[in-house]
């Protein structure tokens, strides 16, 4: 196969449309609005959610809840998670989310409490639980807060 002879796969590659550039085109003269009307001026039409004047729906519907803008938003991790990782190593986030423990860098990392840890870690984070702080310290590892 050289180059020359490649071709874009069947179905793929429409000809370009020229609206309304005469009878002979096919779309001419309106182009495919019709005759007058909001939609066939330049510019027209109605913005999304608009229903006509007729309340809306999204004004309909009550408002929920509150969202804190201030909020920290961690990254979460067990405790469980970290028996992959050797004795004496130091854990902190961009390891995590090499080994694809953790998915994405937030505000920092959280370590959770779930589960047992039975090896001597040293993990930094931004924050820890009472119980992961108090089983990773009875494994004989520290808890550095970053």
């Amino acid at each position: 196969m050289k180059l020359h002879e490649l071709t874009p796969a069947e179905g793929s590659v429409k000809n370009a449309w020229r609206k309304g550039r005469g009878p002979g085109s096919g779309n001419g003269k309106t182009a495919g609005k019709g005759h007058k009307g909001q939609n066939a001026r330049s510019g027209g039409g109605v913005r999304p959610g608009f229903e006509g004047g007729q309340i809306p729906l999204y004004r309909k519907l009550p408002k929920r809840g509150f969202k804190n803008r201030f909020a920290k938003e961690y990254t979460t991790v067990n405790i469980s998670a970290l028996n992959c990782f050797e004795d004496g190593a130091v854990i902190d986030h961009q390891l995590l989310l090499d080994a694809g423990l953790a998915r994405k860098a937030n505000d920092g990392l959280k370590v959770l409490g779930n589960g047992n840890v039975e090896k001597k870690l040293t993990v930094r984070a931004a924050a820890f639980t009472a119980a992961a702080k108090e089983k990773i310290e009875a494994a004989g590892g520290k808890c550095e807060v970053v």
